[in-house]
């Protein structure tokens, strides 16, 4: 995958990255930045977005520029903010990467707080939604554009105790199989990436959180990558990358899983995936599973 991964490019192209301070989104920064984009970084941390900032930089070539901008991606006048000054300072948005999350309250679904629960569906559904929102317009006028949307174990599995966030993550996916069919005409390709088990502070927050919240199998899990060291992010981001670049142009609408799919291989499928349902959320049915019924 490195060799593959080390011949992308994102030279001349803009990003703006959410939750790009720690964990995910700053390795899909790093990514970016090595790959030559010039990039926003975005997230509601002042400080750890600061230190995050002056770490890229160092990293950047000198045709690469690194930007933050502190913004919560639940509010709209934050948003906008975020997307005028990326446009003023970069000169364009090529990409968007909707990498900011949380996992939100846990425990079942009658004992946890409503506003908790929302909360997390705002910020990891309905914030990637306006990110989108915003950025779609100016990707429209250009008649080009990228958006990579983080997703994960939610999408596909039901998660007890963890309701909020796997509800979000369904309907995430769902949003961005609807949006590449809206945008198509536009040029705008638009995927979602499942990263695969990181071990990152989401991970440290379900072991803290102790068995009697998220469920004893779930935590044994927790436990075992921790001790494991999990998924890396590596692949992830490198996912990321592909899926910014001109070598996916043309796929869009899927959920990419950075670990089991073979997505260095995907340029060579584009028309089979134009006219297929794979990589996508869909209902099973009977005969699907071999019952006469």
């Amino acid at each position: 995958m490195a060799a593959f991964s080390s011949q992308l490019t994102l030279q001349n192209k803009a990003a703006i990255i959410t939750g790009a301070s720690q964990g995910l989104g700053f390795e899909i920064a790093k990514q970016y930045v090595l790959a030559g984009a010039s990039v926003m970084l975005c997230a509601r941390d002042k400080d750890v977005l600061s230190a995050a900032t002056k770490s890229l930089r160092l990293m950047a070539s000198s045709e690469s520029i690194v930007l933050s901008k502190v913004a919560d991606v639940c509010e709209s006048v934050e948003v906008d903010a975020l997307v005028n000054s990326t446009i003023k300072r970069l000169g364009s948005i090529d990409i968007l990467v909707n990498n900011a999350g949380v996992y939100g309250p846990k425990g079942p679904i009658d004992s946890i707080l409503w506003d908790d629960w929302v909360q997390a569906i705002n910020i990891n559904l309905l914030g990637s939604v306006l990110m989108c929102r915003a950025v779609v317009p100016h990707m429209k006028s250009k008649g080009y554009g990228k958006i990579v949307q983080l997703s994960g174990g939610g999408a596909t599995n039901p998660m007890p105790n963890l309701s909020s966030y796997a509800v979000a993550k369904a309907g995430i996916v769902r949003f961005i199989e609807t949006l590449a069919l809206e945008t198509a005409k536009h040029t705008i390709d638009v995927n979602a990436i499942a990263p695969g088990a990181l071990n990152t502070r989401m991970l440290d927050e379900i072991i803290d959180s102790g068995p009697g919240k998220v469920g004893k199998e779930f935590h044994e899990r927790a436990l075992e990558q921790k001790a494991s060291g999990g998924a890396g992010l590596e692949k992830g981001a490198k996912l990321a990358v592909f899926l910014g670049s001109a070598a996916s142009d043309g796929i869009s609408g899927r959920l990419i899983s950075a670990l089991w799919d073979p997505w260095q291989d995907l340029a060579r499928h584009k028309e089979e995936l134009a006219d297929s349902d794979i990589y996508t959320l869909r209902r099973v049915v009977p005969a699907d599973r071999g019952a006469p019924w």
